[in-house]
């Protein structure tokens, strides 16, 4: 018995050669950097009356890493990832219990959209400059009350709509057969609008974790604190120190990533049907 080639008889088409994506995503990622090492060693290779090129090279990044130490960033990140959490914990947690409130009370759903768009709609550094003013400031080593507030302010709105379109995409048919069986505008909650808002509402949660993170280091920037991500980003560039910027600014990116991935990772286990599966 043979097994015959399934492109034998036929074009060769591109879908033969597609590389798998993680391939694709190394070779993009090798490709930045190395146009990021180009352009640093050509266009941006002029040096500034601080003594420091505008756009250090890898090599210069990695550098100011190994010798500032392991311990300067996670002592750092700790801090800042602690507020992003918090602020992450708070911020969705109060957007999902509003969408629920909504649904139970249907006549609450203007003001619900107006209160998130509000929240969005403000300058978060305004909020920002009046917060550092009215909360005490934290201990060494602890969360920022500031940065924690921001950071839910962050992933507020976001939560807030996604969590309010998935609840209502509802299938109509589903929610009058609870009804016909006697069921509430709780059941109707538990049993059919929960599952059908999962990938809507897991969607937005993981859009929510950069924010939570930026919404952190934004609030460090108003300083009363004595580590964190962003206070380390204003020393560094006080001192000129372009590569401990990038470090900073690029670790945070990849801190950021990895809690996005993490959560689509999530998303992927507890609603397999959302992606496709």
């Amino acid at each position: 018995m043979t097994t015959e080639n399934p492109t034998r008889g036929r074009a060769i088409e591109w879908e033969d050669f597609r590389l798998p994506p993680w391939v694709i995503g190394v070779i993009g990622g090798i490709g930045i950097i190395l146009l990021w090492w180009i352009l640093a060693a050509t266009v941006f290779s002029n040096v500034g009356p601080s003594g420091a090129s505008a756009i250090p090279t890898p090599f210069q990044v990695i550098q100011i890493m190994v010798e500032t130490g392991p311990q300067y960033y996670l002592s750092n990140f700790a801090v800042t990832l602690a507020e992003a959490g918090i602020g992450y914990l708070w911020g969705n947690g109060l957007a999902l219990l509003l969408s629920a409130f909504v649904l139970l009370v249907p006549r609450l759903e203007g003001v619900a959209m107006q209160l998130a768009i509000l929240t969005y709609c403000i300058p978060i550094v305004a909020i920002g400059m009046l917060a550092v003013i009215v909360i005490t400031p934290p201990k060494v080593g602890e969360p920022s009350g500031t940065a924690i507030l921001l950071a839910a302010l962050s992933v507020f709105f976001t939560t807030v709509v996604g969590a309010l379109l998935g609840l209502k995409s509802a299938d109509k048919s589903s929610l009058d057969l609870v009804t016909v069986y006697g069921g509430s505008k709780f059941t109707q909650l538990v049993k059919v609008r929960l599952i059908a808002a999962l990938p809507a509402t897991l969607s937005a949660l993981q859009i929510a974790v950069p924010a939570a993170f930026l919404g952190a280091v934004l609030g460090e920037f108003f300083g009363k604190i004595e580590v964190g991500v962003g206070l380390a980003m204003i020393l560094a560039q006080q001192a000129s120190n372009g590569p401990q910027v990038w470090a900073l600014a690029l670790l945070s990116g990849g801190v950021a990533l990895l809690g996005f991935a993490l959560v689509g990772w999530i998303a992927k286990a507890i609603a397999p049907w959302s992606k496709g599966r």
